[in-house]
């Protein structure tokens, strides 16, 4: 127990940067010249569960900013969902 309850250890914050760490991951789909909209809206959708505006917004942002990031979480559980998105022709990649 520590028994000044307003400072911060050393095992805090190691406890902190685990936890941030988790949430650091996250999806990113980049732009091509071979998938339509529709096609990356229906995956988004699919793969990573978006509501139809959520991909529609991605969609828009991934084709005039080269980029999106689609989904943010732990690493094991992203990656997943970018082999599904990779094996769908998408080029993506988890940062």
């Amino acid at each position: 127990m520590n028994p000044f309850p307003h400072t911060t250890t050393e095992t805090d914050i190691e406890e902190e940067i685990l936890r941030a760490e988790k949430q650091l991951n996250q999806i990113v789909i980049y732009n091509d010249d071979f998938n339509t909209f529709q096609f990356v809206i229906d995956t988004l959708i699919r793969v990573c569960e978006h509501e139809p505006l959520q991909a529609e917004q991605c969609t828009l942002m991934i084709h005039y900013n080269g980029k999106c990031s689609v989904k943010k979480g732990e690493y094991k559980k992203l990656k997943p969902l970018c082999e599904n998105i990779l094996e769908r022709g998408l080029t993506a990649e988890i940062i």
